[in-house]
């Protein structure tokens, strides 16, 4: 194999599993290491340079970092890093002088801004230091969009929401709540420069099976009926409540139902428990609130006596795996009749295009989706730009806000006449963390300590009242010890060749013998076997050196090392070096575009 290129940035980009499996790649290992200083507002704001809003995502994100975690691959369970998150915001100092000023005159650009949700609030947040004259369009009469109408309020309290909400409205936004936008060529023809659609998928399915139309009274599609909810227009349900659907929007149903005087809810899925789509951690608060999960069972039917429903018609099935193919095969048994006063559908989302004329020059796909480019995020005409869960269907928070960073980048290029296809490099810095002989600038020790439990309010207390949050969040002693957790995967392990005299120190140190001295050889998959601990993990990278003095290259897995620095320290000749890797992703207007 070849010597591996670490001057790529990407190269040790991926060895910070975090930070690379996050869609807005925060530093995750630099602001944990903040919060075991104590440095709450410095950890906030590493955190809101990336991902815009660390107190929301502290609570709700779907935590794409942590199944990533290298601590739960060589070890056992991931940091916390998203409940770390929402320490440092919890405890942060005021930070509007921290925030980037604002232009008085700007720089003769418009742009509207269609939706207030995560994805347009972040592409206002990075133009608007810019000097960019930023107009938002939004049917609510506050910003926050999906956030605010699906999150409940027991999981995003709405001071949390407001909070960071208008940390980017008060950027000299113009407004335009209670807006519906009903058509993009009045938008068009306002002249602005450039048009951003953050619309996300404001649809939810339907499920059309016999009763539909006859319960309808008692039938609620998920997300309108917690939008309904959490605007206020509905205050009640019915003692008996079945919550149809296996994501997270069905586990917010339920949990709502709970709080709105549902006695007896349940969720009933079509796939196996562990298919679901919810979040593990969804599915564990529901149980907690004594609502049982009913999987393998398939909507038959609505009943309905005396034009009132009075329940669900279910056909039991089994999963069937052929050709890597799930099937769900009838097992013969009766039909099941589950009682239910009221039914909440949450089986998926659909975005909503009928606003937008299709003569305007935007290219749509056979499933009535616009045709975006997954890069720049442009739309088939000039000038017209997308993201979020409008751009390629529904995700999260975090991807909205990764993708709002990309779209305002390009718009930001197409204003400036540039190529949007050039994208600005990532601000990359790889410095040395030596103190001493044997000494770092960061802890290296690896704490023994099994994951910390966030703790939760008294389930009588928070069931009683839907405002109330159910998790109290990490005290600050906690906080620190899971903190320790975290093997800085950012501090780097950087091999010199001239400087190593092959003593085999490093590999006789090294925890989870990571480290060997062979011969190379041409096919990767022969060289990843060779190893003291085979390499078995492909989507981690092999460190490969150049040949060495005695014709044999030293080879190190990415994916079991610790960056617990012991070869550094034991290395005779310093050919090992413990090294900081700070990876930032380009924004909008940070870098000069080529």
């Amino acid at each position: 194999m070849q010597p591996t290129n670490y001057k790529d940035p990407e190269y040790y980009h991926k060895v910070v599993d975090c930070q690379y499996a996050c869609p807005a790649h925060t530093p995750v290992p630099e602001y944990i290491r903040l919060i075991a200083a104590g440095k709450y507002t410095e950890a906030y704001m590493v955190n809101w340079e990336s991902n815009v809003f660390p107190g929301i995502l502290g609570r709700t994100c779907d935590r794409p970092c942590e199944p990533a975690c290298r601590r739960g691959r060589v070890e056992d369970e991931p940091v916390a890093i998203c409940r770390l998150k929402r320490v440092a915001a919890d405890n942060k100092d005021d930070i509007s002088h921290l925030l980037p000023d604002i232009p008085s005159i700007k720089n003769g650009k418009k742009i509207a801004l269609i939706g207030a949700g995560p994805a347009s609030l972040s592409v206002a947040r990075d133009l608007a230091p810019l000097g960019y004259e930023l107009h938002i369009y939004d049917n609510q009469n506050k910003g926050g969009g999906m956030m605010r109408s699906q999150i409940p309020s027991f999981r995003l309290p709405a001071e949390v929401l407001d909070q960071e909400v208008n940390y980017i409205l008060d950027m000299d936004i113009v407004t335009h709540f209670n807006t519906y936008v009903t058509s993009l060529r009045e938008i068009i023809n306002k002249n602005y420069d450039a048009v951003f659609v953050g619309t996300g998928a404001p649809r939810g399915k339907d499920l059309i099976i016999p009763g539909r139309e006859e319960g309808k009274a008692n039938i609620h599609v998920g997300i309108e009926w917690l939008a309904s909810v959490a605007f206020e227009h509905t205050h009640k349900i019915g003692k008996r409540v079945i919550v149809l659907g296996g994501g997270n929007t069905a586990m917010d149903c339920c949990r709502t139902s709970r709080r709105l005087g549902g006695e007896d809810v349940k969720v009933i899925v079509r796939s196996p428990f562990k298919e679901m789509k919810a979040s593990p951690w969804e599915k564990e608060d529901a149980i907690h609130e004594d609502i049982p999960i009913i999987d393998n069972h398939v909507p038959k039917s609505f009943v309905i006596e005396n034009n009132r429903l009075t329940g669900m018609m279910f056909e039991k099935v089994s999963a069937v795996y052929e050709n890597g193919k799930r099937k769900l095969v009838p097992t013969g048994e009766p039909d099941v009749f589950y009682p239910a006063d009221d039914v909440i559908i949450a089986v998926g989302q659909e975005n909503r295009f009928e606003w937008i004329e299709r003569d305007l020059g935007i290219e749509f796909d056979q499933w009535e989706m616009p045709v975006i480019d997954e890069t720049t995020f442009a739309s088939s005409r000039l000038g017209v730009f997308f993201g979020g869960d409008a751009a390629l269907g529904p995700k999260n928070v975090i991807t909205a806000v990764a993708q709002g960073h990309q779209a305002a980048i390009s718009i930001d290029m197409f204003c400036n006449e540039q190529d949007i296809s050039q994208r600005p490099a990532p601000d990359v810095k790889l410095f040395n963390t030596k103190m001493g002989i044997h000494e770092w600038s960061y802890d290296n020790d690896i704490a023994a300590d099994i994951r910390y439990i966030v703790p939760q309010a008294d389930k009588k207390i928070t069931l009683a009242d839907r405002k109330k949050e159910v998790e109290l969040g990490f005290d600050m002693k906690t906080a620190f010890k899971e903190a320790q957790r975290c093997l800085n995967c950012d501090v780097q392990t950087v091999f010199t060749e001239n400087k190593c005299i092959e003593c085999d120190a490093c590999m006789d140190i090294c925890p989870t013998s990571c480290i060997t001295f062979t011969m190379n050889e041409d096919n990767e998959d022969t060289l990843r076997m060779k190893l003291l601990v085979p390499a078995v993990n492909k989507d981690q990278d092999l460190l490969v050196s150049d040949i060495l003095k005695t014709g044999k290259v030293m080879v190190k897995d990415e994916d079991m090392c610790l960056h617990c620095g012991l070869c550094a320290e034991r290395c005779p000749t310093a050919a090992w070096d413990m090294k900081q890797f700070l990876y930032n992703t380009a924004k909008a207007g940070h870098l000069c575009y080529a």
